[in-house]
């Protein structure tokens, strides 16, 4: 249990693609990142933030192995960290150590809740200037989609894997060609995210949930659309463009008039 390789280097490839990748494009990681004052301040809290989810990871990880310990007959490995506290922790620590595991999830949770509810009025439904109730129903409405997955799904490892394969699959390309390639068009974006999507639900139905290679379909489908469309439709406006600029350099407002809104 103490073979740092023992998962295999494709699942360990597939898993540092999947997960790595998946916080680096997430929406709850940015709306983090876009309340800092200066960009030092996000890159400090950025590396903070990546060397204690290293140290956070290697204590999951050394719980989890301790448990297999204590307890080799455990009926569910997603109960491992409750049934540990339980037996090796005095009443009071014990009660905090849950209480804190329960307020790490809540963390969590809230700020998936609220970056769905934000891509949800402002990107898809395009209420730029959506209201305060807006965003609370539409939280509330993927809040209790969410219980509703949570409860039908009872394993948290194809849970994530299901997510993230998505969330990269579809979105990894668009995001970073994005960022790094400007003859790429808002056609090109979309047809990569529906085409990673597309190639990932299809790879998880065929070769199941788990399979490490649904994520590769995915980003592969998503990078040929994305390069095809974006060849094939006209390039960005300029002034689009020259926005865009701005905005990665950190000068720009983040706002655009509604022309420069659909000339996007």
């Amino acid at each position: 249990m103490l073979d740092l390789g023992a998962a295999g280097p494709g699942t360990i490839a597939t898993y540092l693609l999947t997960y790595m990748l998946g916080l680096l494009i997430g929406q709850d990681i940015w709306q983090r990142v876009s309340t800092a004052r200066t960009p030092g301040i996000a890159r400090g809290a950025g590396i903070g933030a990546g060397i204690y989810c290293v140290l956070y990871a290697l204590a999951g990880a050394l719980i989890g192995t301790a448990t297999r310990v204590l307890h080799p007959g455990l009926a569910n490995p997603d109960d491992a960290f409750a049934a540990i506290a339980a037996d090796v922790l005095p009443a009071g620590l014990r009660g905090l150590v849950l209480a804190a595991a329960l307020a790490a999830v809540m963390s969590t949770a809230s700020g998936g809740l609220l970056a769905c509810s934000t891509v949800a009025t402002r990107d898809i439904g395009g209420l730029r200037s959506s209201s305060v109730a807006t965003n609370r129903l539409c939280t509330l409405l993927v809040g209790v989609l969410a219980v509703a997955i949570a409860v039908a799904v009872d394993d948290v490892v194809a849970a994530l894997t299901a997510a993230y394969n998505l969330l990269v699959g579809g979105l990894l390309v668009p995001i970073v060609g994005g960022l790094v390639w400007q003859r790429g068009t808002r056609s090109g974006a979309t047809a990569a995210m529906l085409a990673g999507a597309v190639a990932v639900v299809a790879a998880m139905v065929a070769l199941g949930v788990m399979s490490e290679a649904a994520i590769y379909w995915g980003v592969a489908a998503s990078l040929v659309a994305h390069l095809t469309v974006s060849l094939a439709t006209a390039p960005t406006d300029d002034e689009v463009l020259h926005r865009w600029r701005e905005r990665l350099a950190g000068r720009g407002s983040g706002d655009t008039d509604e022309a420069g809104r659909r000339r996007a």
